[in-house]
């Protein structure tokens, strides 16, 4: 009998996190930066990777948005529902744990 994985959801106090199969690194001949997974390569934007740093498995997700908008000068209300649907959309790939 095969087990189910039971979904993560991300809540403002999910304390994310990269899992040990997931790195952020750069690439010379790009000039930008990847994150490594098993068999994938995913370039992000320069605000997703300023999510995925910000996942240190410390800081809640509460604190990840309101560091964001202090530092794009923008409304806690107005990012909060984009950086948890990319935390979910991360979280759902096993790019991010939560």
């Amino acid at each position: 009998m095969i087990e189910e994985r039971q979904r993560a959801v991300v809540s403002l106090r999910s304390t994310p996190s990269l899992p040990k199969h997931v790195r952020i690194q750069f690439d010379p001949v790009r000039q930008a930066f990847a994150v490594l997974s098993p068999e994938k390569v995913f370039w992000p934007n320069e605000i997703s990777l300023d999510i995925l740093r910000r996942c240190d498995g410390r800081s809640d997700v509460g604190h990840i948005i309101a560091d964001l908008a202090a530092e794009y000068g923008a409304e806690e209300d107005e990012i909060a529902s984009d950086v948890t649907a990319f935390l979910q959309e991360w979280a759902d790939k096993l790019l991010v744990k939560l």
